[in-house]
């Protein structure tokens, strides 16, 4: 039996798969560069893994980072779930294949799983080590034997191979790339829109959320009443109307408030009526405060802390067309600027 450095080494054609390999499968793209595993390169050899790498650390001194580094263990996970993904692939096409191709197609399959299998959940003995182009170059001169030159030989070719092929497909693996970026880009729009569309449907299913925006048309005087003394209802701690116009029917429905909210309105002082009702309202119910402005001219309904925009006055909704809408504006920005 032939040895290598002392090592025993089987032939190329003997009890070990090396034979069988497709060396072009067992080079793998890790930081940038075209590389082998060491346990790739040891059945290759007719050697033990091992005894490989007891070897090349007799050795060190020819094998710098950029010949052979050990792979983190997030680099080996990747690996494995790549040579996973791929051999998945290679099963999938071998049932389209003949009975030549189909032997090619399982020596793959074969040689690819064995670094999975070799990873299998978390009982992983040790990090692999990859070696460049470089660092298989110089395994010729520590493992000195004729299957180690002819094994080399061999590899030498499939780095060449693998080189020309990438060079020669350059474009094609740029426009893959190109179109995984745009997929990635398309899938997270759509799932934007979903999120999107999930909480328009989780709102016309949740009958207790607050309406953010719409319109009042002419007529609907009972729906726009509804919507404000909803709004009215869900307020915890303050309510405040701004509105020129406010006479005895929106007291009433600011009187659907909860106990100890309070309930303010600011309306244009030349509104003689407003005072005279306030004082009689005061008189019976829960105190409504009365402030004056006379620079504005919307009107707010602010309820906490969320402000809403009404195109109208809440004693007029609902005969004619207006619109109403939940503003993204402090409440303390409005109020300190009304006078």
């Amino acid at each position: 039996m032939e040895e290598i450095n002392g090592i025993p080494s089987s032939s190329l054609s003997g009890g070990n798969d090396s034979g069988l390999m497709s060396i072009e499968n067992l080079i793998h793209i890790i930081r940038g560069q075209q590389t082998m595993l060491d346990s790739d390169l040891a059945r290759l050899y007719g050697v033990e893994t091992k005894r490989l790498n007891e070897q090349v650390k007799r050795n060190i001194e020819r094998f710098p980072a950029d010949f052979m580094f050990q792979l983190t263990k997030e680099e080996a996970d990747d690996l494995r779930s790549q040579i996973a993904t791929s051999s998945s692939r290679s099963q999938n096409v071998i049932l389209n294949v003949d009975s030549e191709n189909l032997k090619s197609q399982k020596e793959i399959s074969n040689s690819r799983s064995q670094f999975a299998t070799l990873k299998q959940g978390h009982n992983i003995k040790y990090l692999p080590y990859a070696f460049t182009e470089n660092g298989v170059a110089m395994l010729s001169s520590v493992l000195r034997s004729k299957t180690a030159i002819e094994v080399n030989i061999r590899i030498m070719r499939a780095f060449t191979a693998m080189r020309s092929f990438l060079i020669s497909n350059a474009h094609i693996f740029q426009r893959l790339e190109t179109v995984e970026h745009n997929y990635l880009l398309v899938n997270r729009h759509l799932s934007e829109h979903d999120r999107k569309f999930e909480e328009i449907l989780s709102r016309l299913d949740d009958k207790e959320a607050e309406p953010i925006e719409g319109f009042f048309y002419e007529g609907q005087i009972f729906d726009a009443y509804t919507l404000i003394s909803d709004l009215v209802r869900k307020a915890d701690t303050r309510i405040i109307l701004i509105d020129n116009y406010v006479d005895d029917r929106v007291l009433k429905t600011l009187d659907k408030r909860k106990d100890g909210v309070s309930a303010t309105v600011f309306t244009n002082p030349r509104n003689s009526q407003i005072n005279l009702d306030i004082r009689r309202h005061n008189a019976q119910y829960p105190e409504i405060n009365l402030r004056h402005c006379a620079n504005v001219h919307d009107r707010y309904l602010i309820i906490y802390d969320t402000v809403y925009f009404i195109g109208g006055s809440i004693k007029d909704l609902g005969k004619k067309i207006v619109a109403f809408s939940q503003m993204h504006q402090s409440p303390d920005d409005i109020l300190s600027k009304i006078r």
